[in-house]
């Protein structure tokens, strides 16, 4: 007797319903995303969300992917800009990061340009060994357009200096979630009012079953996406995900968020700026400035913090300072069961580099590609959370980076995080790049090597030498391409009109 080793073949029993608990970006950027399931007339989407509950809505500033996630949904540029009072963003200056008086810009894009399959960057760090004096951002677009506070769209041409910028977008998220929630009801999702008080698990195989909302609605899903915030109702409290922790490298705990008046012209840059305790964060909109301090409880007090924050804005704050509490962390696993977590229901990374928003669209690009049916094949979920692990991972490292880069002794936060123990993942890149200038991304990190460089260089780690193959190119000719790529950057950027100026005539907000 013999068995077939043929696959069995099953017909597929496509989602009837997608229940996503919770609204604001999260929420509203899985709607909008997921809107295209109810197309086929046999998936259903709704949105549960109460007014009752309010949202994080702190993460207001954005990395250069997310215009290709408001490009998927059919989103006109100038109106969403317009609609959630926008501007634009070319990096994030740091300022007293790696030694108090000390700033440096992480620009989008890269900086100049390689020569014989040679990363530009080691050209410089030959030029520098030699005594050049020329900073690294003055052949990066974005760092010299975002000093002198100028933006234009970049060129179509690749051969033009100007095809080489990139750039992402500041915003109002509570707008941006709205504006979300337009486009996703236009297109067949359904919002539900009320409040969750209750999880029903299936007895056979744990898998959730239902919700019910405090007026004792009872909604039935096959699959359920957790965008309930910190509190994970279903992820966690339901299903017992797990949380690691991640607070002895990345300490800060707390943030408070405040916004004030603008009283200057909207930069086109994020700034983040180090404070004895942790830092500040300064988002110019349209219509005002976002703050916020995110800090270490274990090093300053929180009357303390506020105080630092308040004496620090640009003009008159607009309400009081929000706090907030957090675990710098992740989830376990991200998709347990027929759950999916995405938002701060997956975990949190302070957002020094942006990512938060990131991490949302990323988190939903995933489950479109591995979108399951009713039977929830494991092979799905566990790819899912095998790639979550390492996103956050990489993520993490990233922003471990700026706190173990610097030589700052004047607190003991700051002690604290130049003297830890780094993951292994994040001290062999430092230690490559000590020696030689060498950096290599692995698995599809997000953040280039340009970006890598940038916080390094910025940061004080200072390679022992290049790579010897610069050596290979006529030194002169080399000096020369250097200097006549500064100028064309330099009359580029003086060439673009200011950001306000862009702004007035290409989004002004009503």
């Amino acid at each position: 007797m013999t068995q077939s080793s043929a696959p069995v073949t099953r017909e597929k029993a496509p989602l009837r319903h997608v229940l996503i608990v919770g609204g604001g970006t999260a929420g509203w950027m899985t709607a909008a995303a997921l809107a295209r399931l109810t197309r086929n007339g046999e998936t259903r989407v709704t949105v549960v969300e109460s007014e009752e509950i309010g949202t994080v809505g702190v993460g207001e500033a954005t990395i250069p992917p997310i215009a290709s996630f408001n490009g998927l949904l059919g989103i006109d540029e100038a109106e969403f800009m317009r609609r959630t009072q926008g501007s634009f963003k070319l990096g994030i200056q740091f300022v007293d990061w790696g030694r108090i008086g000390d700033r440096y810009i992480h620009p989008f894009g890269g900086f100049g340009v390689d020569m014989e399959a040679v990363k530009f960057h080691q050209f410089w760090l030959m030029a520098h060994a030699a005594g050049a004096k020329s900073p690294l951002g003055d052949y990066s677009l974005c760092t010299v357009a975002a000093e002198m506070d100028r933006f234009t769209l970049p060129g179509d041409d690749p051969r033009t200096v100007l095809s080489s910028l990139k750039y992402a977008y500041h915003f109002d998220a509570g707008l941006y979630a709205a504006f979300l929630r337009e486009h996703a009801e236009a297109r067949g999702v359904t919002r539900q009012e009320g409040k969750l008080v209750d999880v029903t698990l299936r007895g056979d195989d744990g898998f959730i079953q239902s919700v019910t909302l405090a007026d004792g609605t009872v909604i039935e899903a096959d699959l359920f996406i957790d965008c309930s915030g910190f509190r994970g109702l279903l992820i966690e409290q339901a299903l017992g995900a797990g949380y690691e922790d991640w607070t002895h490298w990345l300490p800060c705990d707390r943030a408070l968020a405040v916004p004030c008046e603008g009283t200057s012209a909207i930069t086109p840059y994020t700034r983040s700026t180090a404070r004895s305790a942790g830092w500040q964060w300064r988002i110019p909109l349209q219509h005002r400035i976002g703050n916020g301090y995110v800090y270490s409880s274990a090093h300053i007090g929180d009357d303390e913090a506020r105080e630092t924050l308040l004496a620090n804005l640009d003009g008159a704050p607009l309400a009081e300072p929000r706090p907030l509490r957090f675990v710098t962390g992740r989830r376990k696993r991200q998709w347990v069961k027929n759950c999916v977590s995405l938002g701060l229901a997956s975990g949190f990374l302070e957002p020094l580099e942006s990512t938060s928003i990131h991490l949302i669209q990323s988190g939903i690009s995933k489950l479109l590609s591995l979108l399951p049916d009713r039977s929830f094949d494991p092979v799905l979920s566990d790819e899912f959370n095998r790639l979550s692990q390492v996103q956050f991972e990489q993520i993490r490292d990233f922003i471990i980076l700026h706190y173990k880069a610097t030589t700052r002794d004047d607190s003991s936060f700051w002690n604290h995080v130049r003297t830890m123990q780094v993951p292994d993942t994040l001290s062999r890149k430092i230690e490559l790049f000590r020696s030689g200038g060498r950096f290599f991304r692995y698995d599809d990190e997000l953040f280039s090597e340009a970006s890598w460089v940038a916080v390094m260089l910025g940061q004080g780690i200072k390679p022992s030498g290049h790579d010897p193959l610069v050596h290979t190119i006529d030194p002169r000719a080399v000096a020369d391409k250097l200097a006549a790529l500064r100028g064309i950057i330099r009359r580029t950027a003086q060439a673009m009109p200011t950001h306000d100026a862009f702004l007035a005539r290409y989004c002004p907000a009503g």
